[in-house]
């Protein structure tokens, strides 16, 4: 049975303004820390609009890139714009991957790992498909310390009432988030060689305009939070984050240092 995950999907264009921007610019390094050049078959877990699986295959060597993700919407935005014959997108779950053992090089899986009911089952799963001597890595936002955008409104958000201190204690403790976390995961699922690192990267803004827009959106659960607000708490929000975002000065662009946690181990 297909577990539902946790994070709210419904246009591929509106996760792309929320969150594909971010993916796009962390892929890459998320690649070379993973190690998957050269690899025939590589499998990405929870590929979203698909900005991971087609960073994979601007490497000429990998010959099959699959993605898999939960939600339908995102599978069928990922596969309309996909040009290239080795990539191939289908709705999965995360829990339950519809492959036989050994299926893939490596298996990888980039800020979804938070959002999964249960990660480590997920893990394993990862684990399970990939040949003996591959490797299964993985990112996850340092939501806590690691993301200055999302402190800046969730710090904002537990300042008008609990709601908001609720909403800010479920984003800053979402699991394989913390330090240490994803390390411990993989050698419970049985990887060796593991390391945990961090990569960080940063992210521009045109305006706050710009900043807040995916706030007002449907996609992920700042918007699912802000969503839930009347008109009235909404309007003050958005003034709080944005004397956050102007920091006295006239609006414009801004640049944040984003970080999050990676990790890699190989199937023995």
């Amino acid at each position: 049975m297909t577990v539902a995950n946790k994070f709210a999907s419904s246009d591929g264009d509106g996760y792309e303004l929320q969150m594909g921007r971010w993916s796009r610019r962390l892929a890459p390094l998320f690649i070379r820390f993973a190690g998957t050049a050269g690899a025939v078959r590589v499998l990405d877990v929870g590929c979203g609009t698909g900005n991971l699986a087609m960073c994979l295959a601007n490497d000429p060597e990998i010959v099959s890139v699959r993605g898999l993700d939960l939600s339908a919407t995102y599978v069928e935005y990922a596969n309309r714009r996909n040009v290239d014959v080795r990539l191939d997108f289908q709705v999965g779950d995360a829990h339950a991957l519809p492959f036989p053992d050994a299926s893939f090089d490596h298996a990888v899986s980039m800020l979804v790992l938070q959002f999964v009911p249960q990660p480590e089952l997920a893990v394993r799963e990862m684990r399970r498909v990939t040949r003996p001597g591959g490797i299964v890595a993985a990112a996850t936002w340092d939501t806590r310390g690691g993301l200055v955008a999302l402190r800046m409104l969730y710090d904002a958000a537990a300042m008008l009432d609990q709601d908001g201190v609720r909403a800010r204690a479920a984003a800053y403790t979402r699991p394989m988030s913390r330090p240490g976390e994803l390390a411990r995961a993989w050698r419970d699922a049985g990887l060796i060689d593991v390391v945990q690192d961090m990569l960080t990267i940063r992210m521009e803004f045109a305006s706050f305009a710009d900043f807040w827009a995916p706030s007002e959106g449907k996609e992920g659960p700042v918007a699912a939070y802000v969503g839930t607000l009347g008109a009235n708490a909404r309007a003050r929000l958005r003034d709080m984050v944005q004397l956050a975002y102007l920091d006295g000065e006239a609006d414009g662009a801004r640049s944040y240092a984003a970080t999050a946690w990676v990790v890699k181990g190989r199937v023995p």
